[in-house]
């Protein structure tokens, strides 16, 4: 499996941040040094190092890197591997054409190279099962976008599903709250079918929540847990009106684990769900 330069990100952060803390030092101290070796009064600073360490950089510079690996003392021989994943790092992927629609594309470079997707939605239907009329509808209804701007937001949402063109497609499994489906409008029917449709594919597995279910485990909000091939870790994503939030640390994974599956085991099976939906067309 081809990686992605969201992924190269990650791990050169998490990389670096493991020599920091495996020769002892902390961020303060690693910024000084770097700025006195590098004999440059502007360019070094705590917060560039911590925009290193979180993968938050717009552009690497391959010096900083190799600056770093001194100051860390790594072996001259295994310094290449951590430039090669920098020069990688520095890639840019299909999503950076939609930097108008997409922003960082952070998490649809996750989502591009997960081996497993599993997602509760509460309000709408997944990105990756919309159809365009349903995705365009969407995006309207919340009253920022029109004209050119929705037509491009809307193409790069169409755009994500390419990701099961992949030779090794992921696992997407969806929990979808009943009242998601229920506000789908009358006049898009095909958003329902299509949903019928995708749970056919042995990679999707659709599980619908119905609303008499009650009170259950996710009622704080969607969520979207991405697995990777080892030795990427699983990374948890939380989307807020105006924030993403994405956690790594094992406690919080397995805190929305726990949560998914409790949701899951609350939700009609997938046959049960896809008699569910043809109800729905029936509407």
């Amino acid at each position: 499996m081809s990686t992605s330069p969201t992924l190269r990100r990650r791990r050169l952060a998490r990389q670096l941040r493991d020599l920091r803390e495996a020769r002892g030092k902390t961020a303060e101290e690693v910024a000084a040094e770097a700025k006195e070796k590098s004999g440059r009064t502007r360019g070094w600073s705590l917060s560039k190092l911590v925009r290193l360490e979180k993968a938050e950089w717009k552009r690497l510079r391959l010096d900083d890197i190799s600056l770093l690996l001194e100051i860390y003392d790594v072996p001259a021989g295994e310094r290449d591997a951590y430039l090669e994943l920098a020069r990688e790092a520095n890639q840019r992927g299909w999503w950076a054409s939609f930097g108008d629609a997409l922003g960082s594309g952070q998490f649809v470079g996750l989502e591009s190279e997960a081996a497993s997707i599993r997602t509760y939605q509460s309000m709408a239907v997944p990105g990756l099962l919309q159809t365009e009329d349903y995705a365009r509808a969407m995006i309207a209804a919340s009253g920022t976008v029109d004209g050119s701007d929705l037509d491009r937001r809307v193409e790069a949402r169409m755009f994500r599903k390419n990701v099961f063109n992949r030779a090794d497609p992921p696992k997407l499994w969806a929990v979808i709250d009943e009242g998601a489906l229920l506000r789908v409008p009358a006049e898009l029917p095909g958003q329902i079918e299509h949903l019928v449709d995708a749970g056919e594919r042995a990679h999707i597995g659709i599980q619908i929540l119905p609303i008499d279910r009650g009170l259950h485990a996710a009622m704080a909000g969607s969520m979207v847990i991405l697995d990777f091939p080892t030795p990427e870790p699983p990374v948890v994503y939380l989307e807020a009106m105006s924030e993403e939030l994405y956690l790594e640390r094992p406690s919080q994974v397995a805190h929305y684990r726990h949560i998914y599956d409790h949701v899951q085991a609350s939700a009609l099976s997938v046959a049960d769900s896809r008699e569910r939906l043809r109800h729905l067309l029936t509407r």
